[in-house]
C-alpha cells in the first residue's frame, strides 16, 4: 500500500487499566484511508480494549487519538458514531424481534410528522445495501434470518450512518467458511468505496488474506507492524505469542477399541417442532475420535443437545458404555463420564454472573472435595481454580472474577479447563477452539488428542474443515439432517469433503 496514503485513524500511547491488569500499555496504531488494518494478538492481548476506547466503550487513562489528523475526544459511541466510526460487534448488538429495518433505524428513526416513515427507511437501505453488495430483505425478522445475513445487517446499521471507519470486532467467530469468505468479499468491496477497516482476529489464515497491514499485539502491547508480503503464518504466530507455534495437529494413529457411544435411530426436532435430524445411527470407540462434518444448520447442533440432555428428542435412544442413558438429565450423563465443550459458551458452559472459580466447579460442586452435605469447602473450590488456571493458561486478574468479564477465549479456556479436567469416558467437544488464539487452539489440539490417547471417546464437530480433517480419524458427514456418508479420514479429500457437505455425491 501506497506510504502517502493519508491515515484516517491514529491511536497514540493508548494506555487503559483495569483492576489487575494494564489491558494497553501506551499503544502506537494507525489505519491509512481504504486500507484493512488486521488486528492480530491471542485472547486477552489487548484487541478489543484498544478498539472499545477508540468506539467510546472505554475511555483511555493515557493517550491520544486522531481522525483524519486532527484530536478529537471520544467519550462514547455518540461521539464515535458523530465521527463517523461503526463497530460490528463479535455477539450482534440486534432485536431478534425486530424486522432488518427496525434494527437498522434504531436511534436514527425517519420521520413523516410524528409517525415512523419506515416505507422510506425501506428504500433507503435497500439503495444502501444494493450500492455496498449487501443483499437483505429489510422486512425479513432478524430472528428469522441465517447469521451471515445478521452480520450484514449489523455492517448496514453502521454504514446507514454513514460511517466511513469501520471496526470489524473478531467478525468471522460465529460464521461458516462460506460465510466468511462472503464477508471478506464484502470487505474489499467498502474499501474500494472509501471505507477504512480494523480487523479484530486471531486466525492466521484470514489475516493473511484479506489485510493490506498486520498489526500484532502481545499482553497489551504492540509488537509489530508488517503486511502479508513480508511475513507467513509460521512468523505471525509467533510474533503472537511469544514462541514458536506447532500450526499443524501431529498424533499418532488411533487404535479404537469398544463402542462408547452407540447412538440409534436419533429424529430430533427443531423450535417449531419440525424435523432436522432424520433417523441417524452412529458410533464413537474408545481411543478415536469421530468428526461430524458439515455446514451450519444440518442438524449437528440438534444432535448434540439431543445427547448432552439440552434437549429431547423425538425418538430414538442411545448407549454409554453399554448403557441406556435417559435423555433430559444432564447431571446422569456428567456422572456416567461425559464431558461436553458446548458450541454457545455463554448460554451454556458458562454462568456469567458466577466466578471463574465457581463456574470450574459447576460439574462437580456437589461432591468431594468441594463440598461434604450441604456445607460448601471454598478453599477446595480456589485450590482447584488457582491450579486449573495455570494448567490451561487462562488469562485472568484472579479466580474470584466473574467469568463475564473475560475475553472470549479466555472463557472458553475456563469451559475447557473444567471438562477435562474430570474422569472422562466421552468428550463430545462442539466447536472447541471458536474464538481462540492459535496458541490455545494448539494446546486443546493437543489436549483432545491426549484425551483420546487415554482410553476416551470423542465427538468432534467443528465448522472448521481443515480442523476436522487435521484433528479427526474418521468423519461423519450431516446434510439436511442425515448422515450421508461416513469415511476414515485418509480416505477423503477435502474437496470431496466439501463435495458431500454439500449434498453432492463423490
Amino acid at each position: 500500500m501506497n506510504e502517502n496514503i493519508p491515515l484516517a485513524l491514529e491511536a497514540r500511547k493508548i494506555t487503559k487499566r483495569f483492576p489487575g491488569v494494564v489491558a494497553n500499555n501506551r499503544v502506537d496504531f494507525s489505519l491509512k484511508k481504504g486500507e484493512i488494518h488486521g488486528l492480530l494478538g491471542e485472547n486477552g492481548a489487548g484487541k478489543s480494549t484498544l478498539m472499545n476506547v477508540i468506539y467510546g466503550l472505554y475511555s483511555a487513562d493515557e493517550g491520544e487519538l486522531f481522525i483524519d489528523g486532527e484530536m478529537v475526544e471520544i467519550n462514547n459511541p455518540h461521539d464515535a458514531i458523530d465521527l463517523q466510526i461503526g463497530m460490528v460487534h463479535q455477539h450482534f448488538m440486534l432485536v431478534p424481534v425486530f424486522s432488518v429495518t427496525e434494527n437498522i433505524i434504531l436511534g436514527a428513526e425517519v420521520m413523516k410528522g410524528t409517525t415512523l416513515d419506515l416505507n422510506k427507511a425501506r428504500q433507503d437501505i435497500t439503495r444502501l445495501s444494493e450500492g455496498y453488495g449487501l443483499k437483505v430483505d429489510p422486512r425479513a425478522i432478524i430472528e428469522e434470518i441465517p447469521v451471515g445475513v445478521q452480520q450484514r445487517v449489523e455492517i448496514l446499521k453502521a454504514l446507514y450512518r454513514d460511517a466511513n471507519i469501520l471496526v470489524f470486532d473478531e467478525p468471522t467467530a460465529v460464521l461458516t467458511p462460506q460465510e466468511a469468505d462472503d464477508l471478506f468479499r464484502i470487505m474489499r468491496q467498502l474499501t474500494e468505496q472509501g471505507v477504512s477497516i480494523v480487523f479484530i482476529t486471531h486466525k492466521l489464515r484470514e489475516v493473511m488474506d484479506v489485510a493490506d497491514r498486520i498489526t500484532v499485539m502481545r499482553r497489551g502491547e504492540v509488537v509489530g507492524t508488517t503486511t502479508p508480503q513480508e511475513i507467513d503464518k509460521r512468523g505471525l504466530a509467533e510474533m503472537m505469542v511469544g514462541r514458536e507455534v506447532i500450526l499443524e495437529v501431529e498424533k499418532d494413529p488411533a487404535s479404537p477399541a469398544e463402542p462408547v457411544l452407540q447412538v440409534m435411530n436419533l429424529s430430533v426436532n427443531d423450535e417449531r417442532g419440525m424435523g432436522i435430524v432424520h433417523d441417524i445411527s452412529f458410533e464413537v470407540r474408545r481411543g478415536e475420535i469421530l468428526g461430524i462434518a458439515g455446514v451450519q444448520g444440518n442438524g449437528q447442533t440438534e444432535v448434540v443437545e439431543a445427547l448432552t440432555g439440552l434437549r429431547s428428542p423425538a425418538s430414538g435412544e442411545f448407549y454409554l458404555n453399554g448403557k441406556e442413558m435417559p435423555y433430559g438429565n444432564p447431571r446422569k450423563l456428567i456422572e456416567a463420564g461425559l464431558s461436553h465443550i458446548p458450541e454457545d459458551r455463554q448460554r451454556h458452559g458458562l454462568v456469567m454472573s458466577y466466578s471463574v472459580a465457581d463456574n470450574m466447579v459447576l460439574c462437580t460442586y456437589y461432591e468431594s472435595p468441594f463440598a461434604k452435605g450441604l456445607q460448601r469447602n471454598k478453599q477446595a473450590v480456589l485450590e482447584n481454580a488457582e491450579k486449573l488456571i495455570a494448567d490451561f493458561d487462562v488469562r485472568t486478574p484472579g479466580p474470584m472474577v466473574h467469568a463475564g468479564k473475560l475475553s472470549g477465549g479466555n472463557q472458553q479456556k475456563v469451559i475447557v479447563a473444567r471438562e477435562l479436567s474430570r474422569p472422562v469416558q466421552l468428550l463430545l467437544a462442539n466447536q472447541p477452539t471458536r474464538g481462540l488464539d492459535v496458541g490455545s487452539i494448539e494446546y486443546i489440539h493437543k489436549r483432545i488428542i491426549e484425551e483420546r490417547d487415554n482410553g476416551a471417546a470423542v465427538l468432534f464437530i467443528s465448522a472448521e474443515l481443515d480442523e476436522i480433517m487435521s484433528l479427526a480419524d474418521r468423519i461423519a458427514v450431516m446434510y439436511q439432517g442425515k448422515i450421508v456418508s461416513t469415511l476414515q479420514v485418509d480416505q477423503v479429500t477435502k474437496a470431496e469433503l466439501g463435495l458431500l457437505m454439500a449434498g453432492s455425491e463423490v
